[in-house]
């Protein structure tokens, strides 16, 4: 049956790295009825977070402060849109998990843990569980039983859930103790929301748990307690925490309660679909199908496609971020790589070039202070358009400078979070634009190495999309990346493409469409732009790659152990 349009609308919430986007959409088409950004409070401030040492944490309140400012203000719309929303669906960076307590909830609301970093969500980003990663890939590779590695590309990231877990409780003995179990970002939402009154009850999400937790159908749920009591003992009751059973986003975690109805003005009893990770969602916004690769391009990138079951034993891919059935479309295999930085790696040299603007120019006493912070801010946004515009003039072959974006580790393929990034063939003729025009190779070359691990490993690609902030922004960066990969690189006609996929979950969870694919002919976004290859530029490329991988092979040669 088609959907009347203004009949049924659905919501999708993108939690970012620094912000909310909550888009409201009507069901029958996918066009946008509202939407709203709201940047997280604590977060913005730089609170409870280490740069220097990599750690990265957010404060759940945070998250409640957006999930009631972004809907709050679509709600406010009025009743005749509000009384039709039929689903909401809510997808969240990750793995971003938190220690909580016996209810699910976070211990960082609890009055004696709401100021301690080790009781608050652990951002994707957060690099300081590298030594309990490396602690958890030696015990799988020794324990005498199955390597639970092995749907998770072979070796465990310190990116993920069990590390942040056992970093936490290294971290503060307090929060161990206190923990009854360990919870997602993308769970809690869906649990607050649905008025889950236990962490039993919650309905963990299979894009999670699959991806970034161990748990393969396989092993019958996630490794279990006697490999984890090998490994620290504080784990088994998490392990036992977490149950077996895993679920796909398709499925409605449970009904919007009244005790959040009534705080973010909505009627109660919408569906609430299980949660998942934003990369996932976002990929299905974005058209991902079988040999079709979308690329969810912002801070960092995460790669995903999809592909057909294989019959008989599982083919495993060496060096990804996992391969979970279902976690991205349920029938399909689900299939996830990427980057660990990405447009940090161009932010990374913004703020290199701004350092003189905010260290000299308070202290210029010939002008006003308003003046200052005026020049300083026109300065900020004005500083990347300008250097693509004239990086874009630079000749690849001429430049000879070579970058290695592993700024902030190396995410796939074959994670190593502890690895740098580096620039070589710097000479006195080598300024801002040369370098910047070589961040933005590298990033592609990155993009590269994940398309021939891919292919290497037997998963067909086809065709690329790319969504998100840079995709959207930086012709240049697509422009070098079709290049680079010598593929078209698609770009859909989406602002919002990753709460676009969530909000399509939302549709499905609803009922208004039988299937992820039915939902995402109706409403997802077309194609707006297509960046094709140019033949002697791909060339080019071809040989700087070979620079890029030898500069990579050094590097990692080179590189000692954390704390050595």
């Amino acid at each position: 049956m088609e959907l009347k349009k203004g009949e049924h609308y659905v919501m999708g919430l993108d939690y970012g790295s620094d912000s909310c986007r909550t888009v409201l959409i009507d069901a029958a088409d996918g066009s946008e009825v509202g939407m709203v950004v709201m940047a997280y409070p604590r977060w913005a401030k730089g609170l409870y977070c280490r740069p220097g040492i990599n750690r990265f944490r957010q404060h759940p309140q945070d998250y409640i402060d957006v999930l009631e400012g972004t809907v709050g203000a679509l709600s406010r719309a009025g009743t005749e849109v509000t009384a039709k929303i039929r689903g909401i669906a809510i997808d969240t960076t990750g793995s971003t998990p938190c220690a909580a307590d016996r209810r699910g909830m976070p211990l960082a609301l609890e009055p004696g843990f709401s100021e301690n970093p080790s009781a608050m969500f652990v951002l994707w980003k957060d690099h300081t569980a590298v030594g309990e990663a490396r602690r958890i890939n030696e015990a799988a590779r020794t324990w005498g039983g199955t390597d639970f590695t092995k749907f998770s590309g072979g070796a465990y990231s310190a990116e993920w859930f069990w590390a942040k877990a056992l970093r936490v409780f290294d971290e503060d003995p307090h929060v161990a103790e206190a923990a009854a179990t360990v919870i997602e970002h993308c769970d809690w939402m869906t649990a607050l929301l649905t008025g889950a009154p236990d962490a039993a009850s919650i309905k963990r999400s299979r894009c999670a748990m699959g991806h970034k937790a161990m748990w393969h159908a396989e092993f019958g749920g996630c490794p279990p307690a006697d490999f984890w009591a090998r490994l620290d003992k504080r784990l088994v009751k998490i392990r036992e925490s977490l149950g077996n059973e895993t679920y796909t986003s398709d499925k409605a975690a449970g009904l919007l309660c009244a005790h959040w109805a009534e705080r973010l003005g909505l009627p109660e009893g919408i569906p609430v679909a299980v949660g998942a990770y934003d990369a996932h969602m976002g990929a299905v916004g974005g058209g991902v199908k079988p040999g079709r690769l979308v690329r969810v391009m912002g801070t960092s990138t995460c790669d995903v496609i999809v592909a057909p079951k294989a019959p008989g034993e599982e083919p495993l891919v060496r060096g990804i971020c996992g391969q979970v059935d279902g976690s991205v479309i349920p029938g399909l295999t689900g299939y996830e790589a990427g980057q660990s930085a990405f447009g940090d790696v161009y932010a990374w040299f913004k703020k290199l070039l701004l350092w003189p603007i905010e260290a000299l120019l308070p202290h210029i006493p010939a002008v006003d202070q308003s003046a200052k912070e005026k020049a300083a801010q026109t300065l900020a946004k004005l500083i990347l358009p300008a250097l693509e515009k004239e990086a874009a003039l630079v000749e690849p072959s001429v430049s000879g400078v070579v970058a290695l974006d592993w700024l902030n580790g190396r995410r796939t393929p074959d994670a190593d979070q502890t690895l740098s990034g580096a620039l070589s063939g710097l000479t006195l003729d080598s300024d801002a634009p040369k370098i910047y025009r070589a961040l933005i190779e590298s990033t592609a070359f990155g993009a590269r190495a994940i398309v021939e691990r891919f292919r290497e490993q037997g998963v067909p690609i086809e065709s690329i999309a790319g969504v998100g902030g840079v995709a959207r922004r930086s012709p240049l960066a697509m422009q070098v990346l079709a290049d680079v990969l010598n593929m078209p690189i698609e770009i859909p006609a989406n602002d919002q493409t990753v709460a676009l996929g969530a909000a399509i979950f939302a549709a499905v969870a609803a009922g208004l469409y039988p299937d992820v694919p039915a939902a995402q002919k109706a409403v997802g976004s077309p194609v707006e732009t297509v960046y094709t290859p140019n033949p002697a530029l791909v060339r080019a490329y071809d040989k700087i790659y070979g620079c890029y991988k030898a500069l990579g092979a050094f590097v990692e040669s080179r590189n000692l152990p954390q704390g050595a």
